[in-house]
């Protein structure tokens, strides 16, 4: 006991911000992990729909098919990390595990950076099997550090999760932006190259560690689970050490075997979901009823999951029951409100790209390059400043970490100077180019539309450099706004080509874009999409504000807001656990209630203002805070501990369950929108969640009285 003291001492010797030099490094390993994760996460689906003809050419998947994948993806990275976690404790230790996964995970991104079929699924199962090592081990290891001083716990855990936030911010922000400006597999190839060096500068500063994070010693326990197991993206408030009374419940037979039915129904399903979609293969080519078969076993897996889990709760006493009970509506509300919150990842993206107004021009392009500007520049500083202190520390004892950290901020200033310098020298030009002008028919009777003044419509068809122009065919002359950061002079000839799934909006292409573009365009035999163009007049300064960038503002609400929430919930106004639940998920409401109000009444090629998309950003964010208190730390106040491990299996089941589903109903954005409208599709969001919220906050006595005192 002797030696675990002094070794904590001297640990803490080696000081940053009041906290030994080691979280710093766990720091910056975890950003560079979130970098990597929310960096290919904004540009999967984005990539998938891109059409296979343009710009940025993608692979013209169906919003349907793209999301299928997305989900099932999503699905299983919260649930490979029970299993890796489990590995980890027995028998690799923290450490390796960190390690193992880091570089599963970087050959993951490598893989999808080759852009090829087989690569993109080799790519995300690498990523899924590397998250499973690296997510859970992560806060362990943490909490190994502070386990003689709990006390310094939180404020760990709030540094931490702000290099959760910092990374996911700039991954999202700079993968994002090398993907839609340059290529994809930039923007997939940035996310391996972090990964890659935050995993270096992780295992060369091991002499900081000591015995911390190594092979464990026989005979885990229950709490060693628990800690593994907690994922990083959830933690504002540490796990306790669980207070219940645990009883004697051991597993029977019979509840190891129908875990195991459950287990491989559950996945079964979601490799069958988007295997009939993409490839149709159908593992279940069967029908019950009008049910399909994939349903039919759904529904059974369901049923013999809730007799598991009710026939282990029966087996406790009352008050232990209850309290079990009580967690388990928490995690049937959790469902609820992923579904609508990791919209983020599927139907708003699509709805950035298409449906949202996201060009800037004269000042308020400039504003926007400015503010932007800031919103990079300054948290870079202030992360650069940490780096600087770190250096400082421990530079003699880990020379080779830093060394490998300062490359990283080095390579990320040198991104960001390039970006911001791109976005404050872009300029607009009119180009004038040929068009094939034919009339816009009405496709119920045949007539030709009318507009709003009573005049004729006309639909427009750019003449590519391979079209063979109709006899008869009527060309006109049409203008077309392009941006680019190049010096075109009126007058020079230039080659555009369309940048969006519509053909309604067109970029510039360099020789070396035009060359692409041709080449793209034999291998895929269709017509190459090059227009021959030529410069009318200069405009004002413009900027495309990248689709990617939307995303940012999740964690960077969370970064602006997250003190307040902490010092709401430390306040006699503390709200209960189903009042908070309850919060979040109207807040989550009000969010796309904004966005079914911005989209109403929207016609054919009118777009949507951005604001109500960085409204419903700051909605969903607050509802993120409200709700992220509560669950995890519930499992330990709530459930004894034999079922600890069990439960939080079942909450990072009903947190897959939620990401699953979410892909699936983002994936009808198309279909409901040709359907009814765009502002349909985002009330079935705002409803769902609504009525949770409201059927909860009724549920708060009965959940109360269930949960027996537990605060």
């Amino acid at each position: 006991m002797q030696g675990t003291e002094d070794q904590t001492q001297d640990f803490f010797k080696s000081k940053v911000l009041g906290h030994p030099a080691g979280l710093f490094v766990l720091f910056f390993t975890e950003m560079w992990e979130r970098f990597s994760f929310y960096g290919m996460r904004v540009l999967l689906v984005n990539f998938l729909t891109m059409a296979v003809i343009g710009y940025n050419p993608g692979w013209e998947w169906s919003a349907e098919n793209a999301t299928a994948l997305f989900g099932t993806y999503a699905g299983l990275l919260y649930l490979t990390p029970i299993i890796g976690g489990l590995i980890a404790d027995k028998w690799i230790g923290y450490r390796w595990a960190v390690v193992l996964g880091a570089l599963i995970m970087t050959l993951g991104h490598a893989s999808m950076a080759l852009e090829t079929e087989f690569s993109l699924y080799a790519g995300l199962a690498l990523l899924v099997i590397g998250t499973g090592f690296f997510k859970p081990t992560m806060t362990s290891i943490i909490s190994e550090m502070y386990k003689d001083l709990p006390e310094k716990k939180d404020g760990a855990y709030t540094i931490f999760y702000m290099g959760v936030n910092a990374g996911a911010f700039f991954g999202m922000m700079l993968c994002g932006y090398l993907a839609e400006k340059i290529g994809w597999s930039w923007g997939f190839g940035l996310a391996g190259i972090f990964m890659l060096l935050g995993t270096l500068q992780f295992w060369l500063s091991k002499p900081l560690f000591g015995n911390i994070g190594e092979v464990p010693k026989r005979g885990g326990n229950d709490e060693m689970v628990v800690e593994n197991v907690i994922e990083a993206d959830d933690l504002i408030d540490d796990v306790k050490s669980s207070k219940t009374v645990a009883h004697a419940n051991p597993f029977t037979m019979v509840d190891k075997i129908l875990i195991t039915i459950c287990s491989v129904v559950g996945l079964a399903y979601l490799f069958n979901d988007p295997l009939s979609k993409i490839a149709d293969i159908n593992l279940f080519p069967f029908k019950v009823g009008n049910l399909d078969g994939q349903y039919a076993v759904i529904l059974l897996g369901l049923g013999l999951f809730l007799y598991l889990v009710i026939s282990r709760m029966w087996r406790y006493e009352r008050v232990v029951r209850d309290r079990m009970i009580a967690f388990v509506i928490f995690a049937f509300f959790t469902v609820f409100f992923w579904l609508s919150f990791e919209q983020g990842a599927t139907s708003l993206v699509l709805f950035a790209r298409d449906s949202v107004d996201r060009v800037l021009t004269g000042n308020s392009a400039i504003a926007f390059n400015i503010i932007n500007a800031l919103l990079t520049v300054i948290p870079l500083l202030i992360i650069s400043w940490v780096l600087f202190l770190l250096w400082k520390r421990t530079f003699k004892k880990i020379p080779g970490s830093n060394i490998v950290l300062v490359i990283c901020f080095a390579g990320m200033w040198g991104i960001v100077g390039w970006m911001l310098n791109r976005d404050f020298n872009t300029v607009a030009y009119d180009v004038t180019y040929s068009a094939i002008q034919t009339p816009a028919l009405n496709e119920e009777s045949g007539e030709q539309l009318l507009d709003d003044k009573g005049e004729l419509v006309y639909a427009y068809e750019a003449v590519t450099e391979n079209m063979s122009v109709p006899e008869g065919a009527v060309v006109v002359d049409k203008i077309m706004k392009i941006a680019e950061p190049v010096q075109l002079a009126v007058n020079e000839e230039v080659h555009i080509i369309h940048k969006n799934n519509e053909k309604t909006e067109y970029a510039y292409l360099s020789d070396k874009g035009v060359e692409n573009a041709r080449a793209n365009g034999i291998k895929q035999n269709l017509d190459n999409g090059v227009v021959v163009a030529k410069v009318a007049e200069i405009k004002a300064n413009e900027v495309e504000i990248f689709v990617s960038w939307f995303s940012i503002l999740n964690s960077f609400f969370i970064i602006a807001f997250a003190s307040f929430f902490s010092k709401w919930w430390e306040s006699k106004y503390n709200p209960s656990a189903t009042g908070k639940y309850a919060l979040g998920l109207i807040i989550m409401a009000i969010g796309f209630a904004l966005l079914a109000f911005g989209a109403m009444g929207i016609q054919e090629g009118v777009k949507v203002s951005m604001v109500w998309l960085i409204l419903a950003y700051l909605f969903h964010t607050l509802g993120e805070l409200c709700i992220s208190p509560v669950g995890l730390s519930y499992v330990s106040k709530l459930v004894p501990a034999r079922m600890i491990a069990f439960m939080f299996g079942m909450w990072y089941l009903a947190i897959a369950i939620g990401n699953k589903l979410a892909a699936v109903l983002g994936g009808q954005i198309e279909n409901i929108t040709e359907q009814y409208s765009l502002s349909f599709f985002f009330l079935i969001f705002t409803i769902v969640p609504a009525l949770a919220g409201i059927l909860i906050l009724f549920l708060s006595p009965v959940i109360k009285k269930l949960m027996h005192g537990v605060k």
